[in-house]
């Protein structure tokens, strides 16, 4: 078990433990305290999910608990597989409420209005922060469902200006079966809302390391509903892609994906479109919604650990020195630092930075669903002379 103290506010911990029960009770050893209010967890799919649900509910009986699976975990020590990772919030310092949306087919503004109300109003009645300034929202998505978008703009609406990040569940990259957790149990095709109200000075964020070509192509035949492009430019859209990258469609692969991105310019920004696969019909699906008409920009990569610092010393300067930073990290910028060796390294800078968090198969910022990103929140500290 590995664990990382935090003076104020948070503690963080994480399990390496195969067994369910014996992962749990090394969590609860580390994270319970007469304070604690509520537990953030992300965990590897390879769990018995049923018996990890169980056992976390025997170790944190009198706490409230959500969380996702994932396609890797980022812990105190830095990138993990097989792991659960986990953040326990000090109620003196936050109030969280929480959300389930069950129904993300049917999910609209008449639904996200009162959820969002009702969380802001049970945060409020806790009294730790005013709600305005002093909220955000995480959001983690079944990341199988292909409802991003939809979900994630119907509850931007309802949240105006508090801020939202949050990210996609992943299954350690089977692509079969991802889950979200609250109220006691996982749940697939849902989404989980959880409103966290603090005192700490925090700051959401977003970075990814790609720049645009000159290159474009435009989706001339795609199917929305499955994210899946037909044709490019007028020609099978692999064929187009695979012409693009230099190499031949049956050589695409992941790799080649995440070294060659495309995305969509919207409002002067590019927002990254990953392609998950090619299919027999010489489509491609993507991570992404894609629709008919749309002209999509060929991204080329700059050093990812670059990036990654520029990131992490933004983030110092705008707020401090964090005391924690909570990290959805799109699994195929994990991909990218491992082809390169870069994984070590980039486990170094994360931990010393106090990043905790997942590999996602998306992420989501202030209502858009992207890849290939790095989004999250970093936490301040309070005032030393603050005393509870």
């Amino acid at each position: 078990m590995t664990t990382y103290p935090v003076e104020k506010g948070i503690i963080t911990a994480a399990s390496q433990h195969p067994d369910a029960s014996y992962a749990a009770a090394e969590l609860a050893c580390a994270l319970c305290h007469e304070h604690l209010g509520f537990v953030l967890f992300f965990c590897s799919a390879e769990y018995d999910l049923a018996g990890l649900a169980a056992a976390l509910e025997r170790s944190f009986p009198s706490t409230p608990l959500s969380g996702c699976t994932t396609a890797g975990e980022i812990t105190p020590l830095g990138y993990d597989r097989g792991s659960i990772v986990a953040m326990g919030f000090d109620r003196r310092w936050f109030a969280i409420e929480t959300a389930l949306i069950d129904d993300l087919d049917h999910f609209e503004l008449a639904n996200a209005q009162p959820l969002v109300d009702t969380l802001l109003e049970r945060c409020r009645r806790q009294a730790v922060a005013p709600i305005n300034e002093h909220s955000f929202a995480l959001t983690l998505l079944d990341g199988l469902s292909s409802r991003e978008e939809q979900v994630l703009a119907t509850l931007d609406a309802a949240l105006g200006r508090i801020p939202s990040f949050g990210g996609s569940a992943g299954d350690d990259n089977h692509l079969s079966h991802t889950h979200v957790y609250t109220a006691g149990r996982f749940h697939t095709r849902a989404a989980v809302v959880v409103m966290i109200n603090t005192q700490l000075p925090f700051d959401v964020f977003s970075t990814h390391h790609l720049t645009p070509l000159a290159h474009k192509l435009v989706v001339t035949e795609a199917n929305r509903e499955q994210r899946r492009v037909i044709e490019l430019n007028g020609l099978p859209a692999a064929q187009v892609y695979a012409d693009l990258v230099g190499v031949a469609p049956a050589q695409l692969n992941a790799a080649i994906f995440a070294h060659h991105p495309l995305a969509v310019r919207i409002g002067g920004q590019h927002y990254v479109r990953s392609i998950q696969r090619v299919n027999s019909d010489s489509s491609l699906s993507f991570y992404c919604a894609v629709e008919n008409g749309i002209v999509l920009t060929a991204m080329q990569p700059t050093p990812l650990l670059d990036n990654l610092e520029e990131m992490l010393a933004g983030v110092s300067a705008r707020l401090g020195t964090p005391s924690v930073i909570i990290a959805c990290d799109c699994f195929l910028r994990r991909m990218e630092l491992e082809a390169l060796a870069h994984l070590d390294q980039a486990s170094q800078l994360l931990r010393q930075a106090g990043v905790v968090g997942f590999n996602t198969y998306g992420e989501q910022h202030h209502g858009m669903h992207v890849n290939q990103t790095f989004t999250g929140v970093a936490f301040g500290s309070l005032p030393t002379n603050d005393n509870h």
